[in-house]
């Protein structure tokens, strides 16, 4: 299949990691599209990484999307500015080609937690700047991958993992703990998140897995449509190629989320 390639920078002049990739199939055949926000520890990754699961996407005829954010943002708000930014450019360039305006957000590691907090909380909620135009447009659905769903420490957690969520933070846990709670995902589960789906490897190390699995649950007594699913013998971050049984499993769940047809516990 054929498909149409662009890249849309927010600012003029340009600014460095805003900017996302649109991926258009030849014929499109699915209302929904797919919007992919990359992992990376907050300061590394590209919205490149998903270039290969787009065009598969294109091949099931979805649109799809890939931003970057800045890396060298002061901290996760700056962040989470740049992909609501993004988002809702996105959102224009839907309208432009007669689509509607009906996404699902994609998240892995640090980008579950920037695209968690973009579905789960209001503008602004979060403390961060407005930086677009128009009526904020909410996520139809969410796909999350590898989910920290806590900004405070943990027992067990990996010394190096503490010292990266400080830093992206923008202070000390206990020069301002309040930063923390501001990007803990579980202060924004409530009835209005959208349907979701956890994506979760069985050997998943960084993130607390369960964790997910709870906010799953919530959202069942909520009457919220919650998916979540582990991958046997697959790691951390595991989803950036279609080669693996588990990357191809997953992938299968995903078409299925989107057209509603996605059976898990």
């Amino acid at each position: 299949m054929k498909q149409q390639y662009q890249s849309y920078y927010l600012d003029s002049p340009l600014v460095k990691g805003r900017v996302f990739d649109v991926f258009v199939p030849e014929e499109i055949t699915k209302d929904t599209a797919v919007f992919f926000v990359h992992g990376g520890g907050w300061r590394g990754g590209s919205r490149e990484s998903f270039h290969e699961i787009m065009e598969a996407l294109n091949d099931r005829g979805f649109v799809a999307a890939s931003t970057d954010y800045r890396l060298y943002a002061k901290d996760a708000f700056q962040q989470l500015s740049d992909i609501r930014a993004a988002y809702m450019r996105f959102v224009s360039v839907l309208k432009e080609m007669g689509r509607p305006p009906k996404i699902a957000v994609y998240g892995e590691s640090a980008g579950s937690h920037l695209a968690s907090l973009l579905l789960f909380a209001k503008p602004g909620e979060c403390g961060e700047e407005i930086d677009y135009e128009g009526e904020w447009v909410a996520p139809t659905y969410g796909i999350l991958h590898a989910t920290p769903t806590s900004f405070y420490h943990w027992e067990g957690m990996m010394p190096a993992s503490w010292e990266r969520m400080q830093g992206i933070a923008g202070a000390p846990y206990d020069k301002d703990p309040e930063r923390f709670d501001r990007l803990s995902l579980i202060r924004y589960v409530g009835k209005d998140n959208p349907p979701i789906f956890f994506v979760e490897a069985e050997l998943e190390h960084l993130f607390v897995s369960k964790n997910t699995l709870a906010i799953a649950n919530q959202h069942r007594t909520m009457g919220i449509e919650s998916h979540w699913k582990v991958y046997p013998l697959m790691e951390h971050g595991f989803f950036y190629e279609l080669k693996r049984k588990g990357q191809l499993e997953a992938f299968e769940d995903i078409c299925l989320f989107l057209d509603g047809k996605l059976n898990t516990i």
